[in-house]
C-alpha cells in the first residue's frame, strides 16, 4: 500500500497507545494506531469497543496499564491527564452540534476555547468545512441541516483543534445509504488521503474497504486478530471477521499436507481443502470457503464430495438473488449456504431443518492461524 503523503515513519511513536486494562467491565487490550493511519475497530456488541474508545478519550481509567496519546502518557500509574488535555477527538453517531452556533461557529469553537484569535478561528474553521465538501453551510444552524450535512459539520469541529488521533465511533450507522456513501468518500480524504491518524469503530465492510488502513478485532475484550485491512478480508482468522467478510470459517488443526489436506477441529469435523505451502501438519490453522460454494442437500448426495457436513438450519435471509441459510453443526460451528430461492421451496427449508452441507475441497482455502 502507497502511504499517504502525511504519514510519519514507521518507527514514530503511535497517534495512539491502549495497554490497559479495565477489570470490572473485563476487558484487557493491547491496541495502537501508528501515525498517519486509519484502523478499524471490529467486534460484536460488547467486545470492548467502546471502552477502548472511552480509554483513549478519557471518559473512563484504566485499572492497570496505561495509555498514550503522541507519544505522550495520558494515563498511567502516576497521572491523569483530563479529557479536554488530550489532543483526541470523538466523533460520534449523533453529531451534536451546539444548536446556538452556525456551522462555522461550531467548527471554530474548539481554536477558540484553545485561545486561537477569532479571525483565525473562521479561517481555519471555513477552510475545514471546504474540505469536509460542507463550505456552502457555514452560515446555517443545525437545525436547518440535513443528516449527512450536520455530521460533515461535527467532522470539521473535530479536526478543528488539530488532533494527534480522532476517534470515530460508528459515524455513519444513523445516515441513510446515500449520505453514508457520500461521507464516506470524504473520510477516506480527510483520514487516509490527507495521513491523519483514526482510530474507526465499525460494523460496515463497506467503511473498513474504503477507509481502512489495517483492522483490529475484539472479542470478550481481548485483541484476536488484527492485520492490513485487505489481509484480515481475504484471510480472516475470527469468527467476527469471517462473517464481515462474508465467508464461512473453520478453526482446526491441519492433518496431512500436499495438494490436499485435512483441518481437524476438538469436536470430530473434518474440512479437506487446498493449504497454503506456509501452513505445517499438526499447526493451527483457519479454513475458509464461501457460502457460495456449499449444495445443500436432505439426504446424502451421490458421488463422493470431499466435505459433507450435518447442519441444522435457524435462520433464512435474502441475499440480492439468493438466500442465505445458516445453521449450526453438532460442535456448534456457524455455517452458511448461499442458494436459489427455487431450492429453498424445493428442499422445503426452514428453521430447525436439518440438512447436509457440501463444499469440494478446491474450494476450501486453509493458512495459518
Amino acid at each position: 500500500m502507497t502511504p499517504s503523503p502525511g504519514r510519519a515513519r514507521a518507527d514514530a511513536a503511535p497517534a495512539l497507545a491502549v495497554r490497559a486494562a479495565v477489570p470490572e467491565r473485563d476487558v484487557d487490550l493491547d491496541v495502537e494506531v501508528p501515525p498517519g493511519e486509519v484502523v478499524a475497530v471490529l467486534g460484536a456488541n460488547g467486545a470492548g469497543k467502546s471502552t477502548l474508545l472511552a480509554l483513549a478519550a478519557g471518559i473512563i481509567r484504566p485499572g492497570s496499564g496505561t495509555v498514550h496519546v503522541g507519544g505522550r502518557a495520558v494515563a498511567d500509574g502516576a497521572r491523569w491527564v483530563p479529557p479536554h488535555a488530550r489532543r483526541v477527538a470523538l466523533l460520534a453517531q449523533e453529531p451534536l452540534l451546539f444548536p446556538h452556533l452556525d456551522a462555522l461557529g461550531n467548527v471554530a469553537f474548539g481554536p477558540r476555547a484553545a485561545g486561537t484569535p477569532r479571525r483565525e478561528a473562521s479561517r481555519r474553521a471555513l477552510e475545514l468545512l471546504e474540505q469536509v465538501g460542507a463550505g456552502h453551510l457555514a452560515g446555517r444552524r443545525p437545525a436547518e441541516l440535513s443528516g449527512g450535512q450536520a455530521q460533515r459539520v461535527a467532522l470539521a469541529r473535530a479536526l478543528a483543534p488539530g488532533p494527534d488521533v480522532v476517534l470515530l465511533d460508528e459515524p455513519l450507522s444513523a445516515l441513510d445509504v446515500g449520505a453514508a456513501a457520500e461521507l464516506r468518500q470524504v473520510l477516506r480524504h480527510v483520514l487516509r488521503e490527507a495521513g491523519r491518524a483514526a482510530a474507526l469503530v465499525t460494523h460496515d465492510l463497506l467503511d473498513v474497504l474504503a477507509v481502512a488502513d489495517s483492522v483490529v478485532v475484539l472479542e470478550a475484550g481481548r485483541v484476536v486478530e488484527r492485520g492490513p485491512a485487505l489481509e484480515v478480508l481475504s484471510r480472516p482468522r475470527s469468527a467476527f471477521a469471517a462473517r464481515l467478510a462474508g465467508v464461512n470459517l473453520v478453526a482446526g488443526t491441519l492433518a496431512g499436507a500436499g495438494g490436499e489436506a485435512v483441518v481437524r477441529t476438538g469436536d470430530g469435523l473434518e474440512l479437506h481443502g487446498l493449504p497454503d505451502p506456509a501452513c505445517e501438519p499438526g499447526t493451527a490453522v483457519a479454513a475458509t470457503f464461501s457460502p457460495r460454494a456449499v449444495s445443500v442437500h436432505r439426504a446424502p448426495p451421490g458421488g463422493s464430495p470431499r466435505n459433507t457436513v450435518p447442519v441444522t438450519l435457524d435462520a433464512l435471509e435474502l441475499q440480492g438473488e439468493l438466500v442465505r441459510v445458516r445453521g449450526a453443526t453438532p460442535g456448534g460451528h456457524r455455517l452458511a449456504a448461499d442458494i436459489t430461492p427455487g431450492s429453498v421451496a424445493a428442499l422445503d427449508l426452514a428453521p430447525g431443518a436439518r440438512v447436509l452441507f457440501t463444499v469440494k475441497a478446491a474450494e476450501v482455502s486453509i493458512y495459518p492461524a
